[in-house]
């Protein structure tokens, strides 16, 4: 059952290698509303965001081939037009573990996750004055 999201219409980059949970993903974030772009690694994110795409929000998987999402996330920090996009890490690594203390703060879906608990994060993310889409062009 949907109900009332903020955000609705706003543009989620879903970054993630395994294809059936991309997948998912997409179709509950899009049932709700939502715009998704996906990426299956983060060099083809960073190629993305390369290109003007600006979402509302990053699902960032860490565990990737390419580029892993440490490596991404440490990259937008680097680019100031994109240090300020909000990303929710999702990985089955325990949060609060040494190797994941660096992204407290950030939010952060353990999987497996509930569909519940994707929207629930994808809610507290999101930045109050997302706006839908991508610049045209």
């Amino acid at each position: 059952m949907s109900h009332e999201r903020c955000g609705k219409g706003a543009t989620i980059l879903v970054v993630e290698d395994d294809a059936d949970i991309r997948d998912t993903m997409t179709l509950v974030l899009e049932g709700e509303g939502f715009k998704v772009e996906t990426a299956s690694d983060g060099r083809e994110a960073l190629d993305a965001l390369g290109r003007g795409l600006r979402p509302a929000i990053i699902l960032l998987d860490l565990m990737m081939p390419v580029m892993d999402g440490w490596e991404l996330n440490d990259e937008l920090k680097r680019q100031r037009d994109l240090a300020t996009i909000p990303v929710v890490f999702v990985s089955a690594l325990e949060p609060g573990t040494r190797r994941t203390a660096s992204l407290e703060g950030a939010g952060f879906l353990r999987k497996p996750f509930e569909l519940n608990a994707l929207l629930d994060a994808v809610d507290r993310a999101m930045p109050d004055s997302a706006t839908a889409g991508t610049p045209p062009g």
